[in-house]
């Protein structure tokens, strides 16, 4: 598939979901134009103005009312909102895990009065940066997230998380959750190597580093950092079900976005 084509039919899905939403008499974009090129800023995992030229340059045909550089980052902050579209629905069994994702070099940590990010631990390692936690569904759709700084406790910063849940989803986690006051009903933590999910969880996060560049961001602001993590995990959803979920032989859904890399 060429990549003309894939943002055609990108734009047509999401279009098949938010394309009830009416135009502002003023905007030059519909929302369905807006969410599909946040989405393609997504899967490039370029900043902003590498990301403006990529599209400027070769496909303003496909988006001829395309606005100003600020102006189109501004507009997908304003249309965060439209994430939880995209998000699964929940299942009878689900994952939680966190997801450090770098800001700067822990060795530039406070040299800047806009620094956004948090210094903590991540993979045995200390960045400096926010943290991502998400809940999966039993097929590996993102069910629901939330971000923080780098240097929060799990079971503290997102435990509402799995309050929410608590009478749709039974959770898996690991120890990391683990908190003295907070024991809900519908979480199980389980310890190191005690539950196969984490091989579905580890493939997630490699799909999301190697093809969205995931794991290092240059954001200045946090609610734009929120906004590309937010529809980072919008268009994963969209892309793992591209085909369908399709078993093997031995009825093992193999999941993979490699080839909608850009």
């Amino acid at each position: 598939m060429i990549t003309v084509d894939f943002i055609t039919e990108l734009f047509c899905r999401v279009d098949d979901r938010i394309g009830y939403l009416p135009k502002h008499r003023q905007a030059r974009l519909f929302p369905s134009e807006v969410v599909t090129l946040s989405l393609l800023y997504a899967l490039t995992g370029k900043g902003n103005r590498a990301f403006w030229r990529w599209l400027s340059r070769d496909y303003v045909p496909l988006f001829p009312h395309l606005p100003c550089r600020p102006r189109l980052f501004r507009l997908f902050n304003s249309h965060r909102t439209l994430i939880d579209v995209f998000m699964a629905a929940p299942s009878l069994l689900g994952v939680i895990d966190s997801y450090g994702i770098e800001l700067i070099h822990p060795r530039r940590e406070g040299r800047s009065k806009r620094q956004i990010g948090k210094k903590g631990k991540s993979n045995c390692r200390w960045i400096v940066g926010g943290k991502l936690c998400f809940v999966l569904d039993h097929l590996g759709r993102v069910v629901d997230w939330k971000c923080d700084t780098a240097n929060v406790h799990d079971g503290s910063a997102f435990q509402h998380l799995v309050d929410k849940l608590r009478h749709r989803m039974v959770i898996f986690a690991d120890t990391g959750f683990a908190k003295s006051d907070w024991q809900p009903p519908n979480l199980r933590l389980c310890q190191r190597g005690e539950w196969n999910v984490r091989m579905i969880v580890e493939t997630i996060l490699s799909m999301l580093t190697y093809i969205c560049r995931f794991k290092h961001m240059a954001h200045k602001s946090w609610l734009y950092f929120e906004t590309r993590v937010g529809f980072t995990l919008a268009l994963f959803n969209i892309l793992i079900q591209w085909h369908g979920f399709l078993p093997d032989e031995t009825g093992f859904v193999p999941l993979s976005i490699a080839e909608f890399s850009l």
